[in-house]
C-alpha cells in the first residue's frame, strides 16, 4: 500500500511540475540513454505492450520533449530524439522510480532480493495469471 501511495503521489506531483506522468518521464529518461534510436529497437528492448510504447511516444513528442525523424540510414523508420526541452526537464525532475534502477550503484544481491519479494508479491496476491 506504501509503495502504491508513493506512485500516486510521485505521480500527482509529476504533473503539477512538469505536466508529465512518472512513466512518461521514465520513457524520456530511457530515450535520453540511448538516442538517438528508433522505435523498433526500444520495442525490442523494453517488455512493453506496443501500443503502450507508442502512446508514450506519442504524448512526450506532443509536449515537445522528444523528435521523431527520419533515420538516416533507412528513411522509412523514424529515429527518437531528446530535445532541450526534454533535457531541461530531466535535470529539474527527481529521479525516482524503478528507472532509478538503471543508473543507481546498487548491491547486485539487494537487486535479486528486490525481484524475488517483486514475485513472491505476485504469488501471494494470486496475481500469476496477469503477470507477464
Amino acid at each position: 500500500m506504501r509503495l502504491d501511495q508513493s506512485f500516486d503521489r510521485f505521480n500527482r506531483e509529476l504533473r503539477r511540475r512538469h505536466g508529465i506522468t512518472g512513466a512518461q518521464l521514465a520513457m524520456l529518461r530511457i530515450l535520453a540513454e540511448r538516442e538517438p534510436v528508433t522505435l523498433a529497437r526500444l520495442r525490442a528492448e523494453l517488455a512493453m505492450h506496443p501500443a503502450t510504447l507508442g502512446q508514450l511516444i506519442e504524448r512526450i513528442a506532443r509536449a515537445g520533449l522528444v523528435v521523431r525523424a527520419p533515420d538516416p540510414d533507412d528513411r522509412r523508420r523514424r529515429v527518437l530524439r531528446v530535445t532541450t526541452r526534454g533535457w531541461a526537464l530531466l535535470v529539474k525532475a527527481p529521479l525516482a522510480g524503478p528507472v532509478r534502477l538503471r543508473t543507481a550503484r546498487l548491491d547486485p544481491d539487494r537487486l535479486v532480493r528486490l525481484a524475488e519479494a517483486f514475485e513472491d508479491a505476485v504469488v501471494l496476491f494470486g496475481m500469476e495469471e496477469w503477470a507477464a
